[in-house]
């Protein structure tokens, strides 16, 4: 069996994501967007593909500089990727998708929107940290990708408000990883709410 080049195991790891966040509703439509990088470029799905059945030619291609150099027409929603990508070298990998409960959370109020999803397990603050609200802004637009701009270094990863996650990691797994046990974290928070229970958090 022939083993698969570097980018090949990134496109790869892709497809199955994108797939498995739309079979179980994490995704809908066209509306999720995710990017890797690879030497020295962007990859991130194009305008209007869906999770689905997205392929290798879904892909936009662009430079460090915001250059588009191959394939599709980029999402709309590029500019938060690459906010992401230039706050750490360490985050290789960005998804942003409408998960329900986090986008669920983002509608309430909350008093510290530096960190606004509750430690009732362990397990969010383990893979990401602290969660950030991000003020509404219309998607796609320059208002809302300002406002991420302000907010990327006050939390490590981030809800748009009405709008929904976006989670950046060492690799396109880690990042699936991560916006998995955020939806649980906000499901969790949200179950809790409804019933009227003072749960007690963790340290």
């Amino acid at each position: 069996m022939m083993q698969m080049t570097s980018l090949e195991q990134k496109f790869y790891d892709a497809i199955w994501i994108a797939k498995a966040l739309f079979d179980r509703d994490k995704a809908t439509g066209s509306s999720a967007n995710m990017s890797f990088l690879h030497e020295g470029k962007i990859y991130i799905t194009g305008s209007g593909t869906c999770f689905g059945n997205l392929t290798q030619e879904d892909f936009s291609i662009i430079n460090m500089d915001g250059e588009h150099v191959g394939g599709l027409k980029p999402s709309k929603e590029f500019p938060l990727h690459k906010t992401l990508y230039d706050k750490s070298p360490s985050i290789q990998a960005v998804i942003h998708t409408h998960s329900f409960y986090s986008t669920l959370w983002s509608c309430l109020k909350h008093e510290n929107e530096k960190d606004i999803v509750p430690s009732y397990t362990p397990y969010l603050r383990i893979k990401i940290g602290t969660i950030g609200l991000v003020p509404y802004g219309k998607p796609g637009s320059q208002k809302l990708f300002d406002y991420f701009a302000e907010r990327v270094n006050d939390s490590d990863g981030y809800i748009l408000k009405n709008h929904g996650p976006v989670i950046g990691d060492k690799d396109l797994v880690a990042a699936f990883y991560d916006l998995e046990e955020l939806e649980e974290s906000t499901k969790i928070a949200w179950e809790l709410r409804n019933e009227g229970e003072l749960a007690e958090l963790i340290d």
